[in-house]
């Protein structure tokens, strides 16, 4: 009877460690990890659908909208509330759906000195209830809109972009990847391994993600996903591949960030499984690849991914319920874009226009680089700290200071001095001339790029001309001397 028993057990054990595995996707091991309004009672057990179900049967999406019903509810959405929005595309999936995305703002479309920020839902394809939340926010921001602080807030102050659905193919094959079965969250490229490095064979909804970050300079992100009940932050690899805690430079942030959203939840941060309802990706189970640490990496993106719900396809009866359960975390999340960090403006001191420059701070090995237009900067940072932050651009000392953050965000301007050079003086005036002074600019650089013998020969020619001058004026003032006065005459002392 023990062998049996034995393997009753063992089978056992595997069958549970499969079944909790499949949320992002990858084997996972257990977890350490760290802890606006706080939820209710503990979490339920997880109920994931296992990733070698490719296919899932129609009946389970009874009550989605379908990828037709979604375009429609964003042009609808778009016609409804056009005085605080506007709809654009990002691209096309493989299928060549439109990859739709909703702008919020009271002033959508134009540019602003103000955060953005992005929720992408959808990422794989049988994780739909991202989608659906995503129009719920859409709608009730635009409702709420001078009714609710945080609504009229989100509106006045944020640019807010939401992509329902990354991955629409996947959602209608009712699986993982996308139409040519790749997984989305393994496409991008990453640290560690030399993984997509190969822009031709990037999937088109990848590449169309990747396009968007270069157009908007987003500040913060993040991501909705199915399968767990856990807000998750990078970084979401280890160089070893082995399943340990490994934070970013912005650690402490990321996890204030995300236990925002935990915190916020209904019973999020109630979970048994990950204490304080949030983890770190790499101590969770390592991927490679994914969309959080290349926001991070190359977009300067503060990205999160949202594990919003234990099953993968609820019914659609409860999605409603689970609306209610996110929307103080979703809303939440964005507003901590006005309510944490350092943020303002860089200005050059010697024209007094908006400086394109970069902020860093000391100890944090990140960069963050200020808007084109305005050269506005918006610095996440956890709160309760003491920061130096530096304000740097070419051709312009850097300046720095000291700040102590409170419970609220810092407004910081910084003015920066040109750099005291000849040279730097002449690139600067070629930069600030209009085109009717380009020609004299070029002239004086070709003067002053390598061609000192010129300056040489010009120097002796002249010092030359001016001995020449010299000595011609002074023989012509001795004759007119000697004219004037005429022969010396003998000088007589008499006696008397």
């Amino acid at each position: 009877m023990e062998l049996p028993f034995s393997l009753l057990l063992l089978f056992l054990s595997f069958s549970t460690c499969l079944h909790l595995s499949h949320a992002r996707g990858g084997q996972r091991s257990s977890l350490p990890s760290v802890g606006f309004e706080n939820g209710g009672y503990a979490g339920s057990t997880r109920h994931l659908f296992k990733e070698s179900r490719s296919h899932i049967g129609n009946d389970v999406a009874r009550g989605y909208m379908t990828n037709s019903d979604l375009e429609k509810a964003v042009k609808a959405f778009g016609k409804r509330c056009s005085n605080i929005s506007r709809i654009y595309s990002i691209g096309k999936s493989v299928n060549g759906i439109p990859l739709w995305v909703i702008e919020i703002s009271d002033k959508p479309g134009e540019q602003e000195a103000e955060p953005a920020f992005k929720y992408i839902g959808n990422v794989h394809g049988d994780e739909p209830v991202g989608r659906e939340l995503l129009l719920f926010l859409a709608n009730w921001i635009c409702d709420n809109h001078l009714k609710d602080p945080l609504a009229t807030s989100i509106v006045e102050n944020v640019h807010l972009h939401i992509l329902p659905s990354m991955n629409p193919d996947g959602f209608s094959l009712r699986r993982r990847g996308n139409a040519n079965n790749v997984d989305l969250n393994r496409d991008f490229p990453d640290q560690f391994f030399p993984l997509n490095e190969d822009m031709d064979v990037r999937q088109p909804e990848t590449r169309a993600i990747m396009n968007w970050l270069r157009d908007i300079h987003f500040t913060a992100s993040a991501s909705l996903h199915g399968g767990a009940l856990v807000a998750n932050y990078p970084w979401d690899g280890t160089a070893d591949k082995r399943t340990n805690y490994f934070g970013c430079p912005d650690d402490e942030t990321f996890q204030f960030m995300a236990s925002i959203y935990s915190r916020s939840h209904y019973n999020m941060s109630s979970s048994k499984e990950f204490q304080g309802g949030v983890t770190n990706g790499a101590s969770w189970y390592p991927i490679y690849g994914g969309m959080q640490d290349w926001n991070y990496i190359h977009g300067g993106c503060f990205e999160l991914t949202l594990e919003i719900s234990d099953n993968k396809w609820p019914s659609a009866n409860e999605l409603p319920t689970l609306w209610e359960y996110n929307k103080m975390s979703m809303l939440n999340l964005v507003v901590s874009l006005l309510k944490i960090g350092v943020h303002g403006r860089i200005f050059s001191l010697d024209t007094g226009r908006p400086l394109p420059g970069s902020i860093t701070v000391k100890g944090i090995n990140h960069t963050v680089k200020a808007g084109r237009t305005f050269a506005d900067y918006h610095r996440l940072l956890a709160p309760g700290g003491r920061y130096e932050v530096m304000a740097t651009a070419p051709g312009y000392k850097s300046r720095s200071t000291r700040i102590w953050l409170e419970e609220t965000a810092t407004t910081l301007d910084f003015v920066l001095d040109p750099e005291v050079t000849l040279k730097g003086n002449l690139l600067r005036c070629s930069c600030e001339c209009d085109s009717g002074n380009k020609g004299r600019l070029e002239f004086l650089g070709f003067l002053w790029e390598g061609h000192l013998e010129i300056y040489f020969i010009l120097i002796v020619i002249i010092g030359f001309l001016c001995f020449l001058f010299r000595r011609r004026m002074k023989n012509n003032n001795l004759s007119k001397h000697r004219h004037l006065v005429g022969p010396k005459r003998p000088v007589v002392v008499s006696n008397s």
